[in-house]
Order: C-alpha cells, then sequence, then structure tokens
C-alpha cells in the first residue's frame, strides 16, 4: 500500500485540478474539469464524499480521512482503508454482478476512489423513515448476501487463492477493530464513547447484568475476528444500500474482511427490524401495513438467500469444500450437508442480528431511524423494544426456527412496554 508524504484531503476547489487529468473521470463528467461543479455531500462517520457534475455526467469522488469524521483527529485512522474499499468493490462485482458501483479509478496514494454516481437513488434508509418501498428489496439483497457469501468462500474458490485473499485483507487492521470494539463489545459496558436515550437506563442495566448475554457476544466476536469463511462486506445496513423506488445498490464496503458468512445478512436483518420498530415515530397513518412490508421484506430476504445459497451449492461448488468427489460422484445427496452449513451460518446471523441492534441504541454511531424521533420517551419505548428483542436474539440463535419466526417475535415486542 503506497500511501506516501504526499497525500493531501480534497476540497471542492482543488478537486477539478487534481482530477481533472484523469481520463476515467474526464470522460464520464467532461474534458474540461474548469466547467465541473463539486459538492462535498458527505453525512457518514468516516471519508469524505463529492459529487462531481460536468457537462458528460457525474461521478462520486470518496476520499479518506486519516482520522474518524464523526470524532474528530482526537481517534486517528489510517488512510489504507481506501485501498480495502476498492478491492472489495472489485470483489463483490465479480461475484454479484450488477450491485455495486462501477469503480472509475482508484489513487492508492490519495487514498480516493471514483466510481459511478448513482441517480435517482437515495440512501435506503431515509426511504424507511420515510415509508416507502422498494420493489424487489428482499430479493435482491438475499441474492446479494448469498452470492458474496458463497462465492468468496472455499465452496467456491480455489483453496489458494482464497487463502492470498485472506492475506490481503488481514491487513485491514483497525477497521475491523471499529467493529470488534463497537458493536461487540461497547454496548456490554460503560465505555468511554457510548451514549443513549434518556430513560433507557433501566434496560442498560439489564442488558450489562445479563452474563449469559454476554458469553455469547464474546463468542460471536471470536467468531468474528477468527474465522475467515468469506470476505464480508462488513458494515451492511440500510445505510450502506442506495435505492430507486424499483432497484437497489450496496456502497461502502471499506469494513470488508473475511468473516464468517452469517455476517452480512445478520447486521442487515438487523436494520430491517430496527426500521420496523421506529415506524411509530415516524407515522401514523400507513403505519401496520408498512411494518407489515417490512416484515415481508425480512422473509423475501431470508428466502432468496436460502434459494440462491442452494442453487450455487447445486451449480457452483468448486472449491475444496464438500467436494463432489465425497457426495454426488458416489450417488450421495449433498443437501444434507447444505443443511447443516445453512443452520450454522443462521446460528451465526441472528446473533449478529440482535448484537448489532443493540450497537445501534447504546454505543458510537447511532441510526437515524431511531435518532431522527424528536420524543425523547417515545424514542426511548422504541429502542427498548428492539434492545430486549435483540437480548433475545443473541441468546435463543442456536434455536431459532427461521425469518418467519424471528418475524413473529417482532410482532409480539412490537405490543409490549419495557419502560
Amino acid at each position: 500500500m503506497g500511501l506516501g508524504q504526499d497525500y493531501e484531503a480534497l476540497d471542492v476547489e482543488t478537486l477539478p485540478a487534481r482530477l481533472g487529468g484523469v481520463g476515467a473521470v474526464a470522460s464520464r463528467v467532461g474534458a474540461d474539469a474548469s466547467s465541473w461543479t463539486v459538492r462535498e455531500v458527505g453525512d457518514g462517520n468516516l471519508n469524505l464524499v463529492f459529487i462531481v457534475e460536468g457537462p458528460a455526467g457525474k461521478a462520486v469522488v470518496k476520499q479518506a480521512l486519516p482520522y474518524v469524521r464523526l470524532v474528530g483527529d482526537s481517534w486517528p485512522l489510517p488512510l489504507y482503508r481506501a485501498f480495502y474499499e476498492y478491492h472489495a468493490l472489485v470483489r463483490q462485482a465479480a461475484r454479484a454482478p450488477g450491485t455495486v458501483p462501477e469503480v472509475l479509478y482508484f489513487d492508492e496514494r490519495q487514498a480516493l476512489i471514483a466510481m459511478e454516481y448513482l441517480e435517482p437513488h437515495v440512501i435506503l434508509r431515509k426511504r424507511l423513515i420515510a415509508g416507502e418501498r422498494v420493489e424487489g428489496l428482499g430479493p435482491f439483497l438475499g441474492c446479494f448476501c448469498a452470492r458474496t457469501a458463497f462465492r468468496g468462500s472455499e465452496l467456491y474458490m480455489a483453496s489458494a487463492d482464497k487463502k492470498a485473499d485472506v492475506a490481503l485483507f488481514a491487513g485491514n487492521v483497525e477497521i475491523p477493530a471499529i467493529t470488534e470494539a463497537l458493536v461487540f463489545t461497547d454496548p456490554y459496558y460503560d465505555a468511554e464513547m457510548n451514549n443513549h436515550t434518556a430513560g433507557l437506563d433501566p434496560i442498560v442495566a439489564k442488558l450489562r447484568a445479563d452474563v449469559a448475554l454476554k458469553v455469547k457476544a464474546q463468542r460471536m466476536l471470536q467468531r468474528f475476528a477468527s474465522n475467515t469463511e468469506t470476505m464480508a462486506h462488513g458494515d451492511l445496513h440500510s445505510g450502506s444500500i442506495m435505492s430507486t423506488l424499483t432497484e437497489s445498490r450496496i456502497i461502502d464496503p471499506e469494513f470488508a474482511q473475511y468473516g464468517p458468512m452469517g455476517f452480512d445478512i445478520g447486521m442487515l436483518i438487523a436494520n430491517y427490524l430496527m426500521a420496523y420498530f421506529s415506524q411509530p415515530g415516524h407515522r401514523d397513518s400507513d403505519l401496520d401495513a408498512y411494518q407489515e412490508w417490512i416484515l415481508t421484506v425480512i422473509e423475501e430476504t431470508a428466502a432468496a438467500f436460502d434459494a440462491e445459497f442452494r442453487r450455487l451449492w447445486a451449480t457452483e461448488r468448486t472449491g475444496m469444500l464438500y467436494p463432489k468427489a465425497l457426495f454426488e460422484d458416489q450417488n450421495h445427496d449433498s443437501a444434507p450437508a447444505c443443511d447443516a452449513v445453512l443452520a450454522e451460518l443462521w446460528q451465526d446471523a441472528w446473533a449478529v442480528c440482535g448484537i448489532e441492534m443493540h450497537r445501534r441504541c447504546l454505543s458510537l454511531a447511532h441510526n437515524a431511524d431511531f435518532e431522527t424521533i424528536e420524543d425523547e420517551p417515545l424514542r426511548a419505548s422504541l429502542e427498548a423494544r428492539n434492545l430486549m428483542m435483540g437480548a433475545e436474539l443473541v441468546k435463543a440463535a442456536d434455536d431459532l426456527a427461521g425469518a418467519k419466526a424471528v418475524c413473529g417475535m417482532a410482532r409480539g415486542y412490537n405490543e409490549r412496554d419495557f419502560l
């Protein structure tokens, strides 16, 4: 990774001069950089993000900062995360074609990526808060998770290629360390940067006193840190998905690392559930129908994941794991082996799901689903439902019957008052 002393953060004035000579960008935006219009639109936690517009079209330029933008330069962060985001995007494009933005240009020394501008796509979280329905959302995201999970594993990849990929991503140390702390550990003690809604203290105390919950959360941290089954997006939430009303794309894989196959689908479903529980803070009309639509999306996502994983198992199982020499070539059915792999995958997914539901309310980097609810007592009551269901998911992950059962659980928690 060739980051040098010449790194310089972009701004709206310097970007045209810096990128005007890059053919892939100029061909997308316009040959005359002086005609470009640049806006800085980054509203995330880490990076600079610019929309560049010219006579030929638009592009997005994303540049890593040497610190966590949400916190400031008191929390330094390596620029190499752009390197891993670039490599993750390349692999996602190959493993799940048509699901991520096209990469136009990558500058490793400047830690920047220029990529396709998605229009008229909007961050999915904003659509869910607004009560909008996205056609085909569940099947799209379920297939994305299944394809990246399967094709990034030794069910599909040659073992030497997989090991080389694991070695490459193993250098991404400090970014996964954020997940290891903020997601798996910080919610369960009084960490320095934690914060939560006033009124939740009894719930927080209950969770932190639950030793079985903390044991399971740490067991999942152990699996996350040591299990290199597949390349995970690593931060697949509704803010990492951009959607129109009929299609979606996945963005921002800078937290990518090799980890458990159930990690992404678990984190994704957690964000669906938080959208579900937050809805009474965003609308009165159409509330019940919209919440039911979200639960339908959860079931469709899980069903699409399972169906696509099984299809790939039958048609693309070319790696060293569960080889056909042991099954089909001896006239043995490999379906029970697939069942077992999926069962373990979903156990991980449900535990991750519950843990993510906790961290988004208790540690740093909350989500807008709850944070934009101005009525604080209402917000606390909705977050309490989310937190208590999360605890049950974590502890019961090994015994859950599937997405339909989880949705039934959500309906039950949605009717309860915990404060």
